[in-house]
C-alpha cells in the first residue's frame, strides 16, 4: 500500500511539474518545479537501475569511488532523462585558470552501419573526455604542442540542462595528472577537511562519519541598459569605466540601499530566479545594494562544492537573462569610481552528516565545548594562514575595491563581537597550565561553556569593516570579488582549518596519553590555540588609519601590492600547507604563480590601450572639436565689443580654452608617456618581471590620465560628449 502511494505521489509530482511548465512556471509554486532541469538524487532513482543508484549515492557521500562497470547504465539513465528534458547535446562542465567556465558541446548522437542517426552516450564519455588543454592557462605546466588534458566527472554535483545542453561538472587536468582547474584542488581540501573534523568530532561523538563545508554566497551586482553599456568601449572592453566623473547624486543620500526594487530590474530579478530555481539554485534573498543600479541576491546555504558551482552557473544564468531585459548585468568588482563595488560575501561553515552544525552551539556543555574547538580552530586558521587567504583574492579588479572605506581592507582580521570575545578571554585566562582542580573545570564548563547558548547567536554584531567577521553560526569572508570563482578562497580556507585541526586532535591525543583526562586537555590545547591567535582578533574599526598602525605592529601583512600578494603562495608555510593534504605539488604552485602574474599583467596591459585609444581618438578629437566653438564665439565678441568690453566678456571663454588647452596637452604627453612605459615591458621574456614592471611603471598612469579626461568631461558641452555619463549609466529608465 505504501509503495503504490509513493508511486501517486510521484506521479502527480510528475503531473504538477509538466502542468507549471506547460501554461507558466511563474504560475506555479516553487516546489512544484524546484530542480526539473537538475539530474538530482530524486531523478536519479526514476532514471537508474538499485545498484547503479547507490554506486552514485555512495560517491555523493564520499564513501567509494564509482565502479567502472556502473557507468554504460548511469549515462545512459542520464541520457534518457536529458532527451525527455529536450536536451539534444551534452557538455562536460569545468572551470580552468582563466576565471570563467568552460564547454565543450556534442551532439547525442552516433552513426549506425547504415549511416543512420541514433541518441546515443555512452559511460566512457560521461567518465572522462580529452579536451585540448593547450590554449588554456597552465604557467608551463602544459606547452603549446602538448594539447592533451583530461575531464573527469565530479559526481558530487549534479548534471544540469542549459538551453538543451546536458551540463556534467567535471574535474580538469593534464596528460601527467597535474589540476588545470579548481575544482580538482577544491575538492581535495574539502576531502581533507572531511578526515581532520571527523576525528575531532569523533572527541565528542563517535557516531559522527563524515564532515563537509558549507558556503552561502551573496552575489552583489550591477545593473546597467545595454545600449548605454555598449556606447563605453572601456565598460565592453575591461569591465570597468576607466574614466567618468562622479555624478551630482549617486549614493550620498543613502536612499538606494533596501529600497524599493525599480519594476525593471524586478522583472529581471523574477525571471532569473523562475531559471534559477529550475536548475535547483535555491534563492532566498533579493535587495537593493547601496550603490545606484547596485543589488544582491543570495542563495540558502549549500554543500560548498556545489554551492560554487550555482554561484558560477548563476552569473551565466544572469548574463542571459539580462540580456531578454535590454540590461547588462556587471560583475566587476568596481565598474564605477566614487560609489561602491561589488563583491561576493563568502559564508563559510562546517556540518556533519547527522545535520549538526559544527560552528552553532548546543544545549549541553558538551556539545558548547565541540563548537568551541571547531571556533578556536577556525580563527587559528586564519591567524596562521591570514595573509594566504587574503592573497587569494587578490587581482587587478578586486585591488579597486579593497581598502576603500566601502568594502574591507586589505588586512586579515577577526572580529567576534564582545560576548564571544569575552568568552575566549576567560577561557585563556581561567585555565591554568598546571593540572586543573574539579572545581575548576565544573566552573569553566557551567559558568563559561555552559552559557554559550543564552549569548548566541543575536549578541553577535556584524561588523562589515572585518574581512572575516563570525556572524552567529558561521564565518563571514567578505573580501572575495563579485567576479571571482570563490572556489580559490575556499581552497585555502578548508585546507588552513584541516591543517588545525590535525593539530588540536594530535596535541588533545598527546596529552590523553601522558594521562590528562579529555575534557581537560581539550581546554588545554583551546587556551594555547587561542593565546597564538590574539593577533588577528580584532572588533574595531578596520577602515581606521588606528588599525592599519596596530596591525602592522602586531605583524599582519596587507596585501596592497597586488603583485607582491601572489608571493603568498610560495611561502614555506603555505608550501607546506598545500603539500600536507597532497591538494598542489610545487610544481603546481608555482604554474599558478605565474599564470596569477601573467593575467594580472595582461589586464593592465589591456586596461591601458583601452584607455590609450579612448583618449587619443574619442576625448582630444571631442575637447578639440570644443575648442573650435569657444575659439570662434571669442572671435565674434571680439569683432562685436569694444576692446574693454571684449576683455570682460570674453575672460570666462578665455579661460575654459586655456584650462581645456593644459588638459588635452597632459593627457597627450601622458598616453604617449604610457605606451614606451609598455613598450619597454613588453620585451621582458620574464613573467614575473613583466608584471612587476606593469604594476610599477604602466598602472599608475590610468588614474593619472583618467584625472585630465575627467576634468575636460565638467568643461567640454554635453552635447557633443560623445561617451554615456555615470548620471545616464547609473539610472535605469
Amino acid at each position: 500500500m505504501a509503495k503504490n502511494t509513493n508511486l501517486r505521489f510521484d506521479a502527480l509530482k510528475d503531473c504538477a511539474k509538466h502542468h507549471a511548465e506547460r501554461f507558466h512556471v511563474k504560475d506555479a509554486k516553487i516546489s512544484e518545479y524546484f530542480g526539473i532541469n537538475v539530474f538530482d538524487r530524486e531523478t536519479m532513482r526514476k532514471y537508474l537501475s538499485a545498484d547503479a543508484f547507490a554506486a552514485v549515492e555512495n560517491a555523493i557521500d564520499g564513501s567509494e569511488k564509482i565502479d567502472r562497470k556502473y557507468a554504460d547504465p548511469i549515462a545512459a539513465g542520464m541520457k534518457n532523462w536529458a532527451v525527455e528534458r529536450g536536451a539534444t547535446h551534452y557538455t562536460h562542465w569545468f572551470q580552468p585558470l582563466n576565471e570563467a567556465t568552460a564547454e565543450k558541446h556534442d551532439a547525442f548522437i552516433e552513426l549506425d552501419k547504415n549511416s543512420r542517426v541514433f541518441e546515443s552516450f555512452k559511460g566512457d564519455l560521461l567518465v572522462q573526455q580529452e579536451p585540448d588543454a593547450s590554449s588554456f592557462p597552465s604557467g608551463g605546466l602544459r606547452n603549446t604542442f602538448e594539447a592533451r588534458g583530461y575531464t573527469a566527472w565530479d559526481p558530487s554535483s549534479p548534471a544540469f540542462i542549459i538551453e538543451k545542453t546536458l551540463c556534467i561538472p567535471t574535474v580538469f587536468v593534464s596528460y601527467t595528472g597535474e589540476s588545470l582547474d579548481l575544482k580538482t584542488p577544491l575538492l581535495k581540501a574539502q576531502a581533507a577537511l572531511d578526515k581532520a573534523a571527523t576525528k575531532v568530532c569523533q572527541l565528542f561523538d563517535k557516531d559522527v562519519k563524515r564532515v563537509f563545508s558549507t558556503l552561502g554566497l551573496e552575489q552583489e551586482y550591477f545593473l546597467i541598459d545595454n545600449s548605454l553599456f555598449n556606447a563605453r568601449p572601456d565598460l565592453l572592453q575591461t569591465g570597468r569605466t576607466l574614466m567618468g566623473h562622479t555624478a551630482a547624486k549617486d549614493q550620498q543620500l543613502e536612499d538606494h540601499y533596501f529600497g524599493s526594487i525599480p519594476s525593471r530590474a524586478s522583472a529581471f530579478m523574477k525571471d532569473l530566479e523562475t531559471e534559477a530555481y529550475k536548475l535547483g539554485i535555491p534563492l532566498k534573498t533579493r535587495h537593493n545594494e547601496v550603490a545606484p543600479h547596485q543589488f544582491e541576491c543570495a542563495p540558502s546555504f549549500e554543500e560548498a562544492n556545489l554551492a560554487i558551482d550555482h554561484n558560477l552557473v548563476l552569473m551565466s544564468l544572469m548574463r542571459r537573462i539580462a540580456k531578454q531585459h535590454q540590461l547588462k548585468v556587471i560583475f566587476h568588482e568596481k565598474p564605477f569610481a566614487g560609489i561602491n563595488g561589488s563583491g561576493k560575501h563568502s559564508n563559510w561553515s562546517m556540518m556533519t552528516d547527522k545535520g549538526k552544525n559544527l560552528l552553532s552551539p548546543g544545549k549541553t556543555p558538551r556539545t558548547n565545548l565541540q563548537f568551541l574547538a571547531f571556533f578556536v580552530c577556525t580563527i587559528s586558521a586564519a591567524s596562521e594562514h591570514g595573509y594566504l587567504l587574503m592573497s587569494s583574492v587578490a587581482n587587478l579588479s578586486n585591488s579597486y575595491r579593497l581598502g576603500g572605506n566601502e568594502a574591507p581592507p586589505s588586512i586579515l582580521s577577526v572580529f567576534l563581537g564582545k560576548t564571544l570575545s569575552e568568552v575566549l578571554n576567560s577561557l585563556e585566562n581561567t585555565i591554568s597550565t598546571k593540572k586543573m582542580t574539579p572545581d575548576e573545570k565544573t566552573d569553566l564548563k557551567l559558568n563559561i561553556v555552559g552559557k554559550i547558548p543564552e549569548i548566541m547567536p543575536d549578541n553577535t554584531d556584524r561588523n562589515r569593516t572585518s574581512p572575516f567577521a563570525f556572524t552567529g553560526n558561521r564565518f563571514e569572508f567578505r573580501a572575495v570579488g563579485s567576479s571571482s570563482n570563490p572556489a580559490s578562497s575556499m581552497i585555502i580556507l578548508n585546507a588552513a582549518v584541516a591543517q588545525q585541526l590535525t593539530v588540536f586532535y594530535n596535541e588533545v591525543e598527546t596529552f590523553v596519553e601522558n594521562g590528562m583526562k579529555k575534557d581537560e586537555a581539550i581546554f588545554q590545547v583551546l587556551r594555547k590555540f587561542i593565546k597564538e591567535s590574539r593577533k588577528i582578533l580584532f572588533d574595531g574599526n578596520g577602515y581606521s588609519p588606528e588599525w592599519h598602525k596596530e596591525a602592522k605592529k602586531r605583524g599582519l601583512k596587507s596585501i596592497n601590492n597586488i603583485q607582491e600578494a601572489f608571493g603568498a603562495y610560495l611561502l614555506d608555510s603555505s608550501r607546506k600547507l598545500f603539500s600536507q593534504f597532497g591538494i598542489l605539488s610545487e610544481k603546481e604552485l608555482e604554474a599558478r604563480y605565474e599564470i596569477m602574474n601573467e593575467t594580472y599583467m595582461k589586464k593592465i596591459q589591456i586596461e591601458s590601450r583601452v584607455l590609450g585609444d579612448l583618449a587619443i581618438n574619442h576625448i582630444i578629437p571631442i575637447a578639440i572639436r570644443y575648442q573650435n566653438v569657444l575659439i570662434e564665439n571669442i572671435r565674434g565678441l571680439k569683432e562685436f565689443y569694444s576692446e574693454e568690453e571684449f576683455k570682460q566678456l570674453a575672460e570666462p571663454q578665455l579661460n575654459t580654452l586655456k584650462e581645456i588647452s593644459l588638459h588635452v596637452k597632459e593627457i597627450r604627453l601622458q598616453v604617449e608617456d604610457m605606451i614606451e612605459e609598455r613598450k619597454k615591458a613588453n620585451v621582458i621574456e620574464d613573467i614575473i618581471e613583466k608584471a612587476k614592471v606593469y604594476a610599477a611603471k604602466v598602472l599608475p598612469y590610468l588614474n593619472s590620465i583618467r584625472y585630465h579626461i575627467d576634468k575636460l568631461e565638467l568643461e567640454v558641452d554635453d552635447s557633443i560628449w560623445s561617451l554615456p555619463k555615470y548620471r545616464e549609466l547609473l539610472f535605469l529608465h
